[in-house]
């Protein structure tokens, strides 16, 4: 793989389900529209939640969530971060995280281009 990959950068998100649509939109918007979603679940700020089954309560700690995977090179990953935070938005707690990691390499399997030309 070549040094080309520099630039490339992975904006990894955990997000609400429900605001999965509106960071679509919006990633779309930025120019980014390629991405991979994943159900996760997770614990952070967001409060545990009681239930009851069968008559038996029981606590829910760990909170579904939408992981959002996007790699960019000739879109800034400010602007894709950016946007998924503003989509994503809701003011209260659990609202998610957005990470900007930066990519060593990248390898379309298909064509076998190899780093900015890759992504």
């Amino acid at each position: 793989m070549s040094d080309e990959s520099d630039d490339i950068k992975l904006i990894m998100a955990i997000i609400r389900p429900d605001k999965l649509a509106d960071v679509k939109t919006a990633l779309a918007e930025v120019g980014a529209p390629s991405l991979t979603v994943s159900n996760v679940s997770g614990r952070g700020s967001q409060p545990a939640k009681k239930s009851q089954w069968r008559g038996e309560e029981y606590t829910v700690d760990l909170h579904q969530k939408v992981k959002i995977e996007c790699v960019v090179a000739d879109v800034p990953a400010e602007d894709v971060a950016n946007a998924i935070a503003d989509a994503a938005h809701t003011g209260e707690k659990g609202d998610g995280k957005v990470f900007i990691l930066p990519v060593e390499g990248a390898l379309q399997v298909r064509t076998g281009k190899t780093g900015r030309d890759a992504v």
